[in-house]
C-alpha cells in the first residue's frame, strides 16, 4: 500500500508522521475540536507534506530515521528532498537496479496550509463519529498484531459499520498513540522488539491528544520522547551499525522481492517464514496496538491454600507457593525491559497443567489477561475444557489454525504457539507448555512471537519436563528463577528403563522376525494387560512390524500410526479406550498423551533420532496412572548410548530428589 507522509512543528518541535489518511491529520493538527472524543486540542505551527503517496515501507523509514535535532525550522523544499533522498538512497539504487522508476524526485510540495481552515468535517469525515468509531475500533484491536487483510476480516466479522472508514478510525487511533502504522517488513533497530520507543511516544501523543497536560508540560513531555540519547541512538539502529531488514510479525529476514501492485515497487521485499498467516511484505500495513501497564500480583497464597482449592499435591503446591512469589515480588520493571522469567521443572506426569492453576488465577483476580500457550492442536483441544472447568467465570479464547474463536478478546487465552503472531505485548503472563517440543523449539520466529505477545512488564513461566540445556545450565547456577517438581501427583517415583539389547530394527525386518527377547517382554506386558506404546525412529518401519507383531500375537489388537496417518486421532482414542493393546507409533506421542497402566518399549532407542530429552519424554508415557504408578520402560538397541545414559541419568536424579525432599516414601517404587 501507499501513505502520505508528512512533517509538523509544534511549539520549535518537529516530528514526521505517516498517514493513511491525511484529512484525520489536517483536523487533528488544526486544532479545532478542542477537548473533546480525544481529538488535539493544540493547533501545529507549521506541516510540510514530503509526498502524499509513498510506498508504506518507504515513509515508515522516513519517518523512524528523523532526527528533531535536525534544523527543520530553517529548512526549504530543496532541503526536505534532500532528507528523503539520504534517507531512501538504498531503495531509490535497488529500484532502479530492478528497472523500476519510483523515486522521491518530486514527491515533496510546499508547506501545507489546508489543515489550518480544518473545522472536523471535511471530505466525508466527521469527527465526532469518527472518535466514536476509533474507540469501537480499539476495542477489538487490543493487543493485536494484524496485518491489513487480517483487520478487515476481524472488522467484517465483529464491526461491519467500520468497514468504508476503518483507515481513518486508524489514523485517528495513531494519533492518538494508542495504534502504531508500521510496514510489516522492513529496518528492525533494537528498540522495535522491546517496544520502548513506540511506548514512549504513544504515551505522550495520547496524553496530549487528550489534553490532560498543559502546553508546557506537554511540550516537555514530548521534547523527552523525542530527544532522549538513548532512544535516538537505538532508533537508528546502535549508531553506525546498520539496522537489518525484518519481518516485524515474525522477526525473519525477508528471502526475496517481487514487483507489487500495491505499492508500485518492482522489488518489494516479502517474508517467506510467516507466509502461512498471510503475506508480510515491505508495502503491507502492520497495526500494533499500545500496551497497557502489567499488572502487579498481589503476595502468594501459601502452599496449603493453594493445595486446598486446586486439589494439588504437596510437591505441585510448593512449586506454584514458589511460582506465586515470583509474580509478585517487587522488581525493576519498565518498557525497556523483556519479560521476568520462570521456569517449572516438572517431572512428566507432575500435573504441570494443575500447577498454573494458581497462577493464572492471581493474574485474572488482579485485572490481567493470561496465555497459556502449546505447540501443538491436540494439546490445545485437550487442555481447553479443563481451563473452562477450572475458571467458568472467564472468558476463554481458544485458538489454532481454523479455530473459530480466532476473533474472541479472551481474559484467559489458549492458543498454538503460531497463533502469538497475531499478539503484541497483549498479555501480563505467558505461559509456555512443552518448550523443548517441535515446532517451538529451535525455531526463532515463534521464540519472537511468544517474547512479543507479552507485555514489557509482564512474566514469562516455562514448563517442562526436559528444558533445553541451555534453561538447566543457567537455573543451576541461580541465574533464572525456578522450582522442581521431582515426582508425580501420586506420589510414586518415575519408572527407570532398562536397556535390553537386540538387533536394529532394519535387520529384523530384514530377517522377517522379532527377537525372542522383544517376544518375551511383550507376552509380559499382554499379561498384565497393559496399554504397550511401541516407538519406532523411522515411519517407514511401522507396517513391517504391524505384519510381525500380528504374526506372533494373533488374538491381540495392533495398530500402527504417524503424523502421515489421517486416522491418528481414532486410533489414539482407541488405544485409550483399550479398544487397541499395543500402538506402533513414532515421537509423535512422546508427550501430551495419557494413557493408563501402560508400558513403553523403545526400539532403536541408539537412534540419532531420539536425543535425551525424546527419551524421558517416551519413558514418560508409562507409570502415569495412580493404579499403576510402576509400568514398565526397556530401551532396545544393539548399543548403548550417551542419550539413553544420560535420560537414565536424569530420571533417577529426579526420584532422588523427590526422595530427599520427602515426597516419596523409602520403601516406594521398590
Amino acid at each position: 500500500m501507499q501513505a502520505a507522509v508528512y512533517a509538523v512543528e509544534l511549539e520549535g518541535d518537529w516530528s514526521l508522521w505517516v498517514s493513511l489518511h491525511m484529512n484525520v491529520d489536517r483536523i487533528w493538527w488544526s486544532g479545532t475540536r478542542g477537548e473533546r472524543d480525544g481529538w488535539n486540542n493544540r493547533a501545529a505551527d507549521k506541516l510540510v507534506l514530503l509526498s502524499s503517496a509513498l510506498p508504506l515501507g518507504w515513509a515508515v523509514k522516513l519517518r523512524e530515521h528523523w532526527d528533531s535535532s535536525r534544523a527543520a525550522r530553517q529548512w526549504q523544499e530543496e532541503d526536505w528532498g534532500r532528507y528523503m533522498a539520504e534517507v531512501l538512497r538504498t531503495e531509490i539504487d535497488v529500484e532502479r537496479r530492478g528497472g523500476g522508476s519510483l523515486n522521491v524526485g518530486g514527491l515533496y510540495t510546499e508547506v501545507d496550509e489546508n489543515y489550518r481552515s480544518a473545522i472536523g468535517c471535511e471530505k466525508g469525515i466527521c469527527a465526532d463519529v469518527l472518535g466514536a468509531a476509533a474507540e469501537q475500533l480499539m476495542q477489538v484491536l487490543d493487543g493485536r498484531s494484524l496485518l491489513q487483510p487480517e483487520v478487515e476480516a476481524l472488522l467484517e466479522e465483529q464491526l461491519p459499520g467500520l468497514a468504508g472508514q476503518w483507515r481513518a478510525a486508524v489514523q485517528l487511533c495513531h494519533l492518538q498513540g494508542r495504534l502504531s502504522v508500521e510496514a510489516a517488513v522492513g529496518a528492525a533497530p533494537v528498540l522495535r522488539s522491546t517496544g520502548a520507543w513506540h511506548t514512549a511516544r504513544a504515551t505522550s501523543a495520547r496524553l496530549l491528544g487528550a489534553g490532560r497536560f498543559p502546553a508546557v508540560t506537554g511540550r516537555l513531555l514530548r521534547t523527552a520522547a523525542l530527544r532522549l540519547p538513548q532512544l535516538r541512538l537505538l532508533r537508528r539502529g546502535a549508531g553506525a551499525r546498520r539496522a537489518e531488514e525484518r519481518c516485524l510479525r515474525c522477526g525473519s529476514a525477508p528471502t526475496g522481492r517481487t514487483a507489487c501492485a500495491a505499492c508500485g515497487l518492482v522489488g518489494c521485499a516479502y517474508c517467506e517464514a510467516c507466509l502461512a498467516l498471510g503475506r508480510s511484505r515491505a508495502c503491507a500495513l502492520l497495526l500494533r496496538s499500545a500496551a497497557s501497564p502489567a499488572v502487579r500480583c498481589t503476595a502468594g497464597a501459601s502452599p496449603t491454600v493453594a493445595a486446598r482449592r486446586w486439589g494439588l499435591s504437596a510437591a505441585q503446591a510448593g512449586a506454584a507457593g514458589a511460582a506465586l512469589g515470583f509474580l509478585a515480588e517487587p522488581r525493576q520493571r519498565s518498557a525497556a525491559r523483556s519479560p521476568e522469567r520462570f521456569l517449572l521443572w516438572a517431572v512428566t506426569g507432575a500435573g504441570k497443567t494443575e500447577i498454573t492453576f494458581p497462577l493464572l488465577a492471581a493474574v485474572l483476580a488482579a485485572g490481567g489477561r493470561a496465555l497459556v500457550a502449546t505447540p501443538r492442536r491436540d494439546v490445545v483441544l485437550e487442555l481447553a475444557p479443563r481451563l473452562a472447568k477450572a475458571f467458568p467465570a472467564e472468558t476463554l479464547a481458544v485458538l489454532y489454525g481454523g479455530s473459530a474463536d480466532r476473533w474472541t478478546h479472551g481474559q484467559l487465552t489458549l492458543a498454538t504457539t503460531h497463533q502469538l503472531l497475531r499478539f503484541y505485548q497483549s498479555f501480563d503472563l505467558v505461559i509456555i507448555d512443552e518448550l523443548d517440543a517441535y515446532p517451538y523449539h529451535n525455531d526463532p520466529m515463534l521464540a519472537y512471537a511468544a517474547e512479543h505477545a507479552c507485555k514489557p512488564g509482564g512474566s514469562f513461566i516455562y514448563l517442562s519436563a526436559t528444558p533445553p540445556t541451555d534453561l538447566q545450565r543457567l537455573a543451576r547456577a541461580g541465574k533464572l528463577p525456578h522450582a522442581r517438581v521431582p515426582v508425580r501427583f501420586h506420589g510414586h517415583p518415575l519408572p527407570v528403563p532398562r536397556h535390553v539389547g537386540m538387533s536394529s530394527v532394519h535387520v529384523c525386518l530384514k530377517r522377517g522376525a522379532l527377537p525372542g527377547n522383544l517376544l518375551q517382554a511383550l507376552r509380559r506386558s499382554f499379561a498384565r494387560k497393559a496399554q504397550i506404546f511401541l516407538f519406532v525412529s523411522r515411519i517407514a518401519h511401522i507396517e513391517g512390524l504391524l505384519v510381525l507383531l500380528r504374526q506372533d500375537f494373533p488374538g491381540a489388537a495392533i495398530e500402527g500410526t504417524s503424523s502421515r496417518d489421517p486416522a491418528r486421532a481414532e486410533k489414539v482414542e482407541a488405544f485409550r479406550s483399550r479398544a487397541i493393546s499395543l500402538l506402533v507409533t513414532t515421537t509423535i506421542l512422546e508427550r501430551g498423551v495419557t494413557v493408563p497402566r501402560s508400558d513403553v518399549f523403545i526400539l532403536d532407542a541408539d537412534s540419532s533420532l531420539f536425543d535425551e530429552a525424546s527419551l524421558v519424554q517416551m519413558a514418560g508415557r508409562a507409570g502415569r496412572s495412580k493404579e499403576d504408578p510402576a509400568g514398565t520402560v526397556l530401551f532396545f538397541s544393539p548399543q548403548w548410548t550417551k542419550s539413553q545414559r544420560g535420560a537414565v541419568a536424569q530420571i533417577r536424579t529426579m526420584n532422588t530428589i523427590a526422595r530427599r525432599q520427602g515426597y516419596i516414601s523409602k520403601g516406594a517404587g521398590l
